[in-house]
């Protein structure tokens, strides 16, 4: 019986040594998914009616970047778009026009290695992408950075806090967003040391220091990525001017079953923030 369970107890600690072997070495591919449905643009906002035009942006280190311009008639302003971890901006159709309904111009950019975007997703990388991006709004597109909002869901969230800490907007939106990845990791991992494992940084509430606008954190408590408690340190964060949409439902389409919660609060933070 001793020797089954020694080795029942050294299988065990080979199983979790090599996982937490290939979290420290994959988690790059782990976190950047531009597979997962896949890079193929699947769908355009011509689709669902919505007038649009493809534009390029290059990012500091050269690297071509695809994207979409989908404008709005008598826009209220615009809003950059930096969406999540998978997939690419074919599958944010349904959020590109909430946006469009709400009166707003959107652009919408897939970060290196996803979508029609040259390059492989690294965290360095995309920071850049962020920062090209904002570049890209103001000075290509000519927006009024007294009339522009960055939108983040998820791991974009962290992006769209950092380019907002370099370019400032109006306003700044972060829906379903994690405090930095490290924190992510200690929960999603509670059996290992995360915070020694983590390579990431993705430091969505440092950033915010930099951030001397309105801030908007949108989440829900149902959340089973993400847990609510993220949005709670991120409106810490943020300090004086923040506020809190609680939606409901889960990580991937609580915007969408939230309904007229998530647009009504949506449209009033405009109207704070760029109705004036």
């Amino acid at each position: 019986m001793r020797g089954l369970l020694t080795s029942l107890f050294i299988g065990a600690a080979v199983v979790y040594v090599a996982f937490g072997l290939l979290l420290y070495i994959f988690q790059e591919r782990m976190v950047h998914l531009p597979q997962i449905p896949g890079r193929e643009i699947t769908a355009v906002p011509g689709d669902r009616g919505m007038a649009w035009q493809e534009i390029e942006i290059s990012a500091a280190d050269g690297t071509r970047l695809h994207g979409w311009y989908i404008s709005a008639e008598a826009a209220r302003g615009t809003l950059l778009f930096f969406h999540g971890n998978a997939g690419n901006i074919s599958h944010r159709l349904e959020s590109i026009r909430i946006f469009h309904d709400l009166g707003l111009d959107v652009v919408i950019f897939d970060y290196r290695g996803y979508g029609r975007s040259e390059g492989r997703p690294t965290e360095a990388g995309l920071h850049r992408d962020a920062v090209a991006a904002a570049e890209w709004v103001y000075e290509s597109l000519g927006a009024d950075p007294a009339r522009t909002v960055y939108f983040g869901r998820s791991l974009g969230g962290a992006l769209a806090a950092y380019a907002a800490s370099d370019r400032p907007p109006a306003a700044l939106i972060l829906e379903s967003t994690f405090t930095s990845a490290e924190d992510l990791a200690a929960d999603l991992y509670p059996v290992y040391p995360a915070r020694l494992l983590t390579r990431l940084e993705y430091a969505t509430a440092d950033y915010l220091h930099g951030v001397e606008r309105p801030v908007l954190v949108v989440h829900s408590p149902d959340d089973e990525i993400i847990p609510f408690r993220h949005a709670e340190g991120l409106l810490e964060a943020a300090g004086t001017g923040s506020e809190l949409l609680r939606i409901r439902g889960d990580h991937n389409t609580g915007f969408l079953r939230s309904g007229s919660l998530y647009t009504d609060g949506l449209d009033a933070f405009f109207e704070r923030s760029l109705d004036r």
